[in-house]
């Protein structure tokens, strides 16, 4: 029988997310958009550890897509910095 999440787990992905979220729309303001592109991958790993652990498998998958978009939009916009 699997356990469903309860409120905290829930809670923690998505405040890592919004962490994650942040650093990206900082990136396109920062006069060190690396920093901010590290920062979005460490929250993005952090909210995808979180919810593997609390069984949210499909929330997890979401994460790492919009992880890996994040990675090809850094790629083409920012590389270069």
């Amino acid at each position: 029988m699997a356990t469903t999440p309860d409120e905290a787990e829930r809670k923690e992905v998505a405040e890592y997310e919004a962490l994650a979220e942040k650093a990206y729309d900082d990136m396109y303001d920062s006069r060190s958009p690396a920093a901010c592109y590290s920062d979005l991958k460490d929250y993005f790993t952090q909210a995808i550890a979180a919810a593997r652990r609390a069984g949210l498998d499909e929330e997890a998958a979401r994460l790492m897509a919009r992880l890996d978009h994040c990675k090809q939009v850094y790629r083409k916009q920012f590389s270069a910095f």
